[in-house]
């Protein structure tokens, strides 16, 4: 993703930069978008379930490319869990379409946040002398009303980006999120008295295999989704991606660090990576736990942390487990008996393993036909809370850690007799993973080829009195400093207009302020290098001439035989490792 990407569509997650990680599914995505204007990319569906992050990468794929203003125009449109009536739907559709189809010529990113009406893209038609908008405008005034020919409205919508890539040689990408709706909140008549339209999805049957438009789709409902696609889209012509809701142990941590600098919440290195452990990399639980509103929340220690996460994963009042009880009681109404709730309990704790109903039967003693017992079972695969196997006979749990943390708060005291201890599980946790403090030193070694600055400015926060010579080497300032603010990533710039930014920007209230430069590779600092941070430093003296600047490097690489000399000339400390977290 580039540094320059403009953000016209507003973004769930909020913040930019919170969005972390992610870099195994871009990889794979982005080599997917490079093929599209060669005609060699095939339509995709991304299948996880929710709170994963599937929006925040599709929404961040169409700013991507808005941005690269490219040979890909990106269309996004999101089907909502709400009732909305057949033609109201295609004008909605057409509307954000041919919208930011013309901002994407315009680079008007304001037509992506509020779409055009119609007589206002028919206008911008009649001016530009593009023909099919005009067209397809008239054709969906006259038929909005009761009466009018909706199925064509509709044909009209959706097959508009195919449609113009043919006929203005042009490559669009057609992002559609939480596609399944489609196929259960679009109804025929407009006071929503009859059934929806469930072949909704089937109007994209040839639409998927377009090359020229070819179509990404997200759902949040896997075993639904794929039903859809193999009833109506025919099977292989959307490929699969399976995404993990987990970010990598490394990703997590720079989450927690993200999350936590922008909410203002205050951590420690240790804590860090506590925090990471106990919400298993998933970018939503951390959120929760750094959010939460817990009205005895530390972060700062491990007893604040344990009693934050036990908080949000048990008490009926937190965000995270609101978010996931409603999602499970919408899913338990439909199994809503002892034994399925036993079998997905029992299968979501063991779920290292396929399990056949005659092994459960045994196991849980159930008072049940095997049949019956196969029954429960592809019910509950058909709702996306076990998996079943290649064979009619295997199911398994979802190895999803979140999602069996929430199971066994809703049913272990019901199926078991007892409610899960957590404060008590997480607290070993945490002692197993501070059994030796080396161990955790071990860890935050390690993370600091990869959040070596966060690391850094969070040690300044915590420790707040120090002296520059406890982390850096070639220090010419020895007097203690009392830190008042740090900030990561400071942007500057200079007369020229020339943008600078500096890693760690550290103020005390004496008057000083340390400015780091952090280099996390394995490889060693040049003169370059260090040149270019000494110019930044002079920079920013010359914009806060009444502050005494401390400069000061660290390389986890080292520094190269000529950039030494240069930053002992220049009074510019040096460290190749974190002597204090």
């Amino acid at each position: 993703m580039k540094n320059n990407i403009q953000y016209p569509l507003s973004e769930k997650i909020g913040e930019p930069d919170l969005f972390v990680g992610r870099e195994k599914e871009f990889r794979l995505l982005n080599k997917w978008l490079s093929n599209i204007p060669k005609r060699l990319s095939k339509s995709r569906v991304i299948l996880a379930r929710r709170k994963s992050g599937k929006t925040a990468i599709v929404q961040r794929i169409f700013n991507q490319l808005w941005s690269e203003n490219g040979a890909v125009i990106p269309f996004y449109f999101s089907f909502e869990e709400s009732k909305i009536w057949y033609p109201n739907l295609a004008i909605d559709y057409y509307q954000a379409f041919a919208s930011q189809y013309i901002s994407f010529l315009q680079r008007d990113s304001d037509l992506v946040k509020t779409p055009l009406s119609l007589e206002e893209i028919k206008e911008y038609g009649l001016a530009n002398a593009i023909k099919p908008l005009v067209r397809d405008i008239e054709f969906l005034i006259q038929n909005r009303e009761v009466g009018g020919n909706h199925d064509l409205m509709w044909k009209t919508a959706c097959s508009a980006p195919h449609r113009f890539a043919a006929v203005y040689e042009k490559r669009f990408l057609v992002i559609l999120d939480e596609f399944q709706y489609i196929t259960q909140f679009v109804y025929p008549e407009p006071h929503f008295q009859t059934a929806p339209i469930e072949t909704m999805a089937g109007t994209y049957h040839s639409l998927s295999e377009s090359k020229m438009a070819p179509m990404l789709v997200t759902g949040s409902y896997a075993a639904w989704l794929l039903n859809i696609m193999h009833e109506y889209l025919e099977a292989g012509r959307l490929k699969p991606l399976h995404f993990s809701p987990y970010l990598t142990p490394d990703e997590g941590l720079q989450a927690v660090y993200q999350y936590a600098k922008f909410y203002g919440e205050e951590i420690t290195n240790e804590t860090a990576v506590q925090i990471n452990e106990l919400c298993m990399a998933d970018p939503f639980f951390i959120y929760c736990v750094i959010c939460s509103d817990f009205e005895e929340k530390e972060l700062t220690t491990s007893e604040g942390v344990v009693n934050t996460v036990n908080y949000e994963i048990s008490d009926d009042t937190a965000e995270m487990f609101l978010t996931w009880g409603e999602y499970l009681n919408k899913i338990l109404d439909q199994v809503n008996n002892r034994n399925a709730k036993n079998l997905l309990l029992y299968l979501n704790k063991h779920s290292e393993r396929y399990w056949t109903p005659q092994e459960l039967k045994k196991e849980l003693s159930l008072n049940l036909e095997v049949n019956e017992i196969q029954k429960e079972l592809v019910i509950l695969s058909k709702i996306d809370v076990i998996k079943k196997g290649a064979s009619n006979i295997d199911f398994k749990g979802l190895e999803d850690g979140t999602l069996n943390l929430v199971l066994r708060r809703c049913l272990d005291k019901e199926i078991e007799g007892f409610a899960p201890n957590f404060s008590e599980e997480f607290s070993k946790i945490i002692e197993k993973l501070n059994t030796e403090n080396r161990s955790l030193r071990g860890k935050l070694s390690y993370y600091i080829g990869i959040v070596g600055e966060h690391l850094l400015a969070t040690a300044f926060r915590n420790r707040k009195r120090f002296r520059l010579s406890d982390f850096f080497e070639n220090v010419t300032d020895n007097t203690e400093l009392n830190i008042t603010f740090v900030r990561e990533r400071f942007l500057l710039q200079r007369e020229d207009g020339k943008g600078m930014e500096i890693d760690i920007v550290a103020e005390s209230n004496c008057g000083r302020v340390v400015l780091v430069e952090v280099r996390k590779k394995k490889v060693k600092t040049t003169l370059k290098e260090v040149e270019d941070f000494s110019e930044n430093v002079e920079t920013y003296q010359l914009l806060f001439p009444e502050r005494k600047v401390l400069p000061a490097f660290l390389s986890v690489g080292d520094f190269t035989g000529e950039a030494k000399p240069f930053c002992e000339a220049r009074g510019i400390g040096m460290a190749i490792e974190l002597l204090h977290y």
